[in-house]
């Protein structure tokens, strides 16, 4: 397919928002093609804000927002959500194991977009120094570690769907950088995701000194948080238990909800004292969770099993004890609508409208700090001092006991502890699939069981023997590289699983 220009797409990204509080406001100043374009540091600020409006949806490709990608494909295959009466025939083939080239979620021409958006600063910005007397150095790191770090998100975000992807680390300006490019090993990938980030670090702030920029904005918290997280996965536990540190010991985040309302501190305003990092949707740029998940257009609602299952129920204290987690913050339980998207208060009485549909995506939160490091420090034989640090976790959401008890001496039962606790924690956030996968992969699949039983209660009986077997081959745990990417390049080759 032939690519828009750079600049178009640029412009395109950052016209769609015109709140007058928010960061993300700010707009290139004249020209948009590169003789013009790339002056100023002001153009080059517009450029960067380019890059986050891409992942609120504002780009060219006409697909749907980053976050229903990110979404479905960490909830879609999990025991967290159920297909509702609007859902698509790509979304029911997930669900039930069914996936082909040609479904659409497979898709991940907006990531690469994202990318290029990325691609495009890291490669042009550093010629402005030379343009504009004004521009400096500090100016220029600061949007090569935005760039880097956000490149770095979202390659996470494919090796993990995908495994083998792409690797594009240069622009591509017009139709004539447009080149086949084979698919690079995950290893590659991933150790150009540590690259990007260990190169990022020094160069951000640690503040951008308004609450929306430091919570809307790449800073060196993020890049700790995404690192975290990338070490995790390739079992580097010391490296993840660092990193978090790194924010712990910072002093600038903290649990929220011990006294107030969880799900209106996190969900409803956003950028709360627990944030890391979140994408800024707004009454100018909603997002497009709404429909998806209102009753009566809905194509995804809670799991029926999620109370008495995963949250717990308490059928013997009079009033009873209620995890701060689950109905009226997670979820609405009447009507297993998925709440924290478009509720409009905890007592699961009133639902946000369509103009009002702007609660923020969130990558990263204090919590998933915590309850990282007690995973890495248990795989480090630490289960004692990783159970501590799940008990803050639920002592702040006044945590019912269900299922699995908690030992502390036992490094094989705080892990699927953990597990479970991430599955109340992150309810809806995009991470289910990625934890199961994670836990299961370790130590060569020795726990494919997590899958296992995650696969027996989200799909219909008569179906899971078919996905049984499908499970048994580790290539169907990713997605197939799209049909039409496949046709357009001749130097893809498709996931062995989909051939």
């Amino acid at each position: 397919m032939k690519h828009k220009l750079i600049y178009t797409c640029l412009l395109a990204a950052t016209l769609g928002l015109s709140s007058c509080d928010k960061w993300l406001e700010l707009k290139p100043q004249d020209g948009i093609v590169r003789e013009e374009f790339w002056k100023t540091k002001e153009q080059v600020d517009a450029a960067v804000t380019g890059i986050y409006a891409s992942m609120l949806g504002s780009g060219t490709t006409g697909l749907p927002p980053l976050p229903e990608y990110l979404f479905i494909w960490g909830e879609a295959r999990t025991d967290m959500v159920t297909p509702g009466f609007r859902a698509t025939s790509s979304e029911l083939d997930i669900v039930n194991w069914n996936i082909l080239p040609t479904n659409a979620f497979s898709n991940w021409r907006s990531l690469y977009e994202t990318i290029n958006y990325c691609n495009t600063v890291i490669e042009l910005a550093p010629g402005v120094l030379k343009n504009d007397n004004t521009f400096t150095q500090a100016h220029l790191d600061r949007a090569i570690g935005e760039a880097r770090t956000i490149r770095a998100l979202m390659y996470f975000y494919l090796v993990r769907t995908f495994k083998e992807v792409p690797l594009k680390l240069t622009a591509t300006i017009s139709d004539e950088d447009i080149k086949p490019l084979a698919k690079s090993s995950a290893d590659s990938v991933l150790n150009q995701i540590e690259l990007d980030l260990t190169t990022a670090e020094p160069l951000l702030p640690t503040t951008y000194g308004n609450i929306d920029r430091d919570k809307g904005r790449a800073t060196r918290y993020t890049v700790n948080a995404i690192l975290a997280d990338v070490y995790l996965w390739r079992e580097k536990y010391q490296q993840c238990a660092n990193e978090c540190d790194k924010v712990i010991n910072s002093g600038n985040f903290g649990l929220v909800g011990t006294t107030t309302s969880l799900f209106d501190a996190l969900y409803y305003r956003g950028n709360s004292a627990e944030s890391i990092f979140e994408l800024q949707f707004s009454a100018q740029k909603t997002n497009s969770f709404h429909p998806m998940m209102l009753i009566s257009t809905r194509r995804w609602g809670a799991a029926p099993h999620l109370m008495e299952m995963v949250f717990g129920q308490d059928a013997t204290n009079i009033p009873p004890q209620e995890d701060k987690r689950g109905d009226g913050c997670s979820l609405r339980a009447n009507d297993a609508t998925i709440w924290k998207y478009i509720g409009a208060n905890d007592a699961g009485t009133e639902l946000r409208s369509q103009e009002q549909s702007f609660a923020h995506w969130i990558f990263y939160r204090y919590a998933d700090i915590l309850l990282m490091k007690a995973e890495a420090i248990n795989q480090l034989n630490q289960p004692l001092e990783a159970s501590r640090l799940v008990m803050n976790i639920r002592n702040r959401a006044n945590a019912l006991e269900v299922g699995l008890s908690m030992d502390s001496t036992s490094q094989e039962n705080m892990e699927e502890f953990i597990l479970a606790e991430r599955q109340r924690e992150f309810a809806f956030e995009g991470k289910r699939w990625y934890d199961v996968l994670r836990n299961a992969k370790r130590n060569n699949f020795l726990n494919r069981r997590y899958l296992l039983d995650m696969v027996s209660i989200s799909i219909p009986k008569e179906r899971q023997q078919v996905a049984f077997n499908t499970l048994r081959d580790e290539n169907s745990l990713y997605f197939p590289i799209f049909l039409y990417e496949i046709q357009s390049n001749t130097l893809l080759v498709q996931n062995p699983f989909y051939k």
